[in-house]
């Protein structure tokens, strides 16, 4: 892998991983704020502090475990989440499904930076 692969590889994932990290870090300090966006876009208010506590789990299993089927498969709950997220924007009609969408394409960029990585080290 490029040196300027590698760097962008990593800059992309902090990005990623900030994101992902300050919004599990919202629905802790900010509940109730975040309570009523669920119920607004029709999402049980219940799965907030276990998608949190998921997030920071996801985000520690992208930049710790050597293992690439458990690093794979963050990668496909994140998308997950990001997808459904912006669905649920979008048959609330909101407007917020942007604020998903970005850390989609980075996890995208991530993603494919992550497998270029791995092809040279196999």
């Amino acid at each position: 892998m490029k040196k300027r692969d590698l760097i962008i590889y990593r800059v992309v994932t902090a990005l990623f991983s900030l994101m992902l990290l300050a919004g599990a870090i919202t629905y802790f300090v900010q509940y109730e704020m975040v309570s009523k966006m669920f119920t607004s876009l029709g999402v049980p208010t219940e799965i907030i502090y276990p998608l949190a506590i998921v997030k920071i789990l996801g985000v520690l299993a992208i930049w710790l475990i050597k293992n690439p089927v458990i690093k794979t498969l963050a990668y496909l709950g994140f998308a997950l989440d990001l997808v459904f997220a912006i669905i649920a924007h979008l048959n609330a009609g909101d407007g917020g499904a942007i604020g998903p969408a970005i850390p989609l394409v980075l996890l995208i960029i991530s993603y494919v930076f992550y497998r270029k990585k791995r092809q040279v080290y196999n």
